[in-house]
């Protein structure tokens, strides 16, 4: 009886290509002290995914969003109290988790990222302050995080991913104390920036925006009104605005460093 032949073994092999590298880390601008707080400000949208588009100005909110950053930093670098970096500085896209990493390789002490927004009803006015939560506050809060959270997918393919396990491990390691610090500073947003812009009635609210991911970095995003609304439109557009929008920004952004000063000592 002739004894089986072994059974031939077939193995395939599949190219996946190299590592991306990571991001590169943007400059630090502001004075040569290490010791002083870092602020990393995030320009919303940018390279192929525009945002929203204003219908009175045209302006898009990827261009809006990179001007009003860059406000932001040049008051915040002209008080000399922070230091700041902006996750970009021209019109390149960036996945979602690569924003709020560049800030977490950066050991940031704080996270802003700006933004404006978009609704039907061009009634709708006003600017909000988000932080981080799983359950939104309210059915636009969830629209708007759904929304910005699609800025990963190209073509279909979620750049970005993540399975429900890993989301939930993320949220976990988010420590209680990074989540208060970002509340504490919303409201804070809200009281010193309401004398240079309008802020609508509920203006601290809650969501789960991916950019607001990082465990150990207090994250807020920044909508800084309805590019969809005249009024809101013509102020955040004109140099006017941006600046009072900036100084709103400094002035929380100190007060806010000031009182972790003078609670440490």
């Amino acid at each position: 009886m002739r004894a089986d032949r072994p059974k031939k073994r077939y193995s395939v092999t599949v190219p996946i290509g190299r590592p991306k590298p990571a991001v590169p880390l943007p400059r630090i601008e502001g004075p040569d002290n290490p010791r002083l707080p870092l602020v990393v400000i995030d320009a919303g949208h940018g390279g192929h995914d525009p945002g929203a588009t204003s219908p009175y100005s045209g302006k898009r909110e990827k261009d809006l969003t990179l001007e009003l950053a860059r406000a932001i930093r040049d008051d915040l670098v002209a008080g000399g109290r922070v230091r700041v970096a902006l996750t970009r500085s021209d019109d390149r896209y960036l996945v979602l988790e690569e924003r709020y990493g560049i800030a977490r390789r950066l050991k940031a002490d704080l996270f802003l990222s700006i933004h404006a927004d978009a609704a039907e009803n061009s009634q709708a006015n006003g600017a909000s302050v988000y932080t981080l939560s799983e359950v939104a506050s309210d059915r636009e809060a969830a629209r708007l995080a759904a929304r910005e959270n699609k800025a990963n997918i190209i073509n279909g393919v979620d750049l970005g991913a993540h399975s429900s396990d890993v989301s939930s491990i993320l949220l976990d390691l988010t420590q209680r104390e990074t989540m208060n610090v970002a509340s504490d500073f919303a409201k804070l947003l809200q009281r010193e920036a309401s004398d240079e812009m309008t802020f609508r009635t509920t203006a601290h609210r809650f969501a789960s925006f991916v950019v607001l991911k990082a465990p150990d970095t207090p994250s807020v995003l920044f909508e800084t009104g309805f590019i969809s609304n005249r009024g809101d439109s013509d102020f955040l557009t004109s140099k006017s605005g941006q600046k009072k929008v900036a100084r709103g920004v400094r002035d929380a952004v100190q007060i806010h460093f000031a009182r972790k000063i003078a609670a440490a000592r």
